[in-house]
């Protein structure tokens, strides 16, 4: 393949063209898949980001020529397996992707191959129940199966059972269940004047998602708390399902487009209205802002809750720039080691939530812009939970040192792994609080 110099112009993105049959052709899958191997194994920039590509480059090494083309076709899903759709490559490594002429995007050459595994019903039976997130979540509502949950990740023997029947790792920390869901129990807004004039929007309608909601209720609170502190009115989503975020890890689209049917028309009515619709998980933002547009680029209600769809500290930085925000911080909080995951680094928002910390006095922020290895359910399974610890490894060392006050993650799933990663290097695990748990802290509210 001659050498061409790598695009400078920002990358653009196709529409999935998912309701095609060809889609799922699997013949024209794996020639794709033959193609785009064959420009990642001429360029190897992207080995360091994830599983897939040292995966791809040992099978390519492994050939009498050395050559992309010579892998067995039978060894391409040994690479799509180990792809969780972190969108790195694409998003901040690749430099063949459009409007490049080879029109390389990995990731969702990746999804479309998932996808079509699906369809053929080739999916184990764990992907299908630690993706139902709804359901997992309406289970949770029930005392004795909150706790029964809860006592099962907390208990080896049930632990290495689960294992041996589900594939999920023994070692791997799962998220246990709130006694208290979050959208029960959220505070309503007090009665606050939107100014005239603003900027930005001066309303908001929170989408609790499901990981807030049902597993860590008290982020959705810290957020609230802090909206009330700055006099922002807000609702809450009167109607939610999951955003589809797990589904489309497992290539079920089928499964996203049902999401989308639940969500897109009440989240449209809150966008017509002018509410800025707010998000305090990285992965359901990038789903609303990016993944859905471009699984429905002719909706125009998908395009409008896109459009008025912010992560947290985007907006809360935003009212700071229009003077709307308080800034009587009374809590220094130290050394804090802050990790960007890549579901917030894709969306190119820049450092937001490090531009709002680092308004609080005595603060000292230390960034690590690094992939965690988590991945969402992928760094939970068996097959791959010592993968994710290896690949968090860089991750877990630079968040510890030197020793900070807290740790924290915009994705908390990231952030409780970079804590088991931590504390299996044998060192002093600081606390792990959320971005927005800090900032609320800083407010003393």
């Amino acid at each position: 393949m001659p050498h061409k110099e790598g695009s400078l112009e920002a990358p653009t993105r196709h529409p999935l063209d998912w309701r095609s049959p060809d889609f799922y052709d699997q013949a024209a899958i794996d020639t794709e898949l033959a193609r785009v191997f064959d420009i990642c194994a001429g360029c190897r920039r992207c080995v360091s980001l994830c599983g897939a590509f040292p995966s791809l480059f040992d099978l390519v090494d492994e050939t009498d020529s050395g050559e992309a083309h010579d892998v067995e076709r039978s060894a391409f899903p040994k690479v799509v397996d180990q792809c969780y759709l972190c969108d790195l490559c694409y998003m901040t490594k690749c430099p063949y992707v459009p409007p490049h002429p080879w029109d390389v995007d990995f990731p969702h050459l990746m999804l479309r191959a998932k996808a079509a595994r699906y369809r053929r019903g080739e999916v184990a039976l764990r992907d299908k129940l630690i993706s139902n997130t709804d359901a997992l979540g309406h289970l949770a509502g029930i005392p004795v199966v909150t706790q029964a949950v809860n006592a099962v990740n907390n208990t080896k023997p049930a632990r290495a059972a689960m294992e041996h029947a589900l594939g999920v790792d023994r070692n791997a920390w799962l998220p246990g269940f709130a006694a208290r869901k979050f959208r029960p129990h959220a505070k309503p807004s007090p009665k606050h004047a939107v100014r005239d004039g603003e900027r930005t929007p001066g309303k908001v309608a929170v989408y609790a998602t499901c990981y807030v909601n049902f597993n860590e209720p008290g982020i959705g609170h810290d957020l609230l708390a802090v909206l009330e502190h700055n006099e922002i009115p807000y609702v809450l989503v009167d109607k939610e399902a999951c955003c589809g975020m797990p589904l489309l890890e497992q290539g079920n689209l089928e499964g996203v487009a049902a999401k989308k049917e639940k969500n897109i028309p009440a989240l449209a009515r809150y966008a017509d209205e002018g509410f800025a619709l707010l998000a305090a998980i990285p992965s359901c933002v990038l789903m609303y802002k990016l993944e859905l547009p471009l699984m429905f680029p002719g909706d125009a209600h998908v395009r409008a809750v896109a459009e008025a769809f912010w992560d947290p500290f985007e907006y809360f930085v935003a009212r700071h720039k229009d003077g709307l925000l308080k800034t009587d911080f009374k809590h220094a909080l130290g050394a804090v080691s802050y990790h960007v995951p890549c579901h917030a680094r894709v969306q190119n928002l820049g450092r937001k939530t490090y531009d709002m910390l680092s308004l609080i006095p005595g603060t000292a922020l230390k960034v690590v812009e690094r992939c965690s290895g988590h991945a969402g359910t992928f760094g939970v399974k068996k097959a791959f939970h010592a993968t994710a610890m290896q690949i968090g490894k860089p991750v877990f060392k630079a968040m510890s040192e030197p020793q900070p006050a807290y740790i924290a993650s915009d994705c908390q799933l990231a952030g409780h792994h970079i804590e088991q990663g931590i504390g299996a290097q044998g060192v002093e695990v600081p606390t792990l609080a959320h971005p927005l748990t800090l900032l609320r802290k800083a407010y003393g509210i």
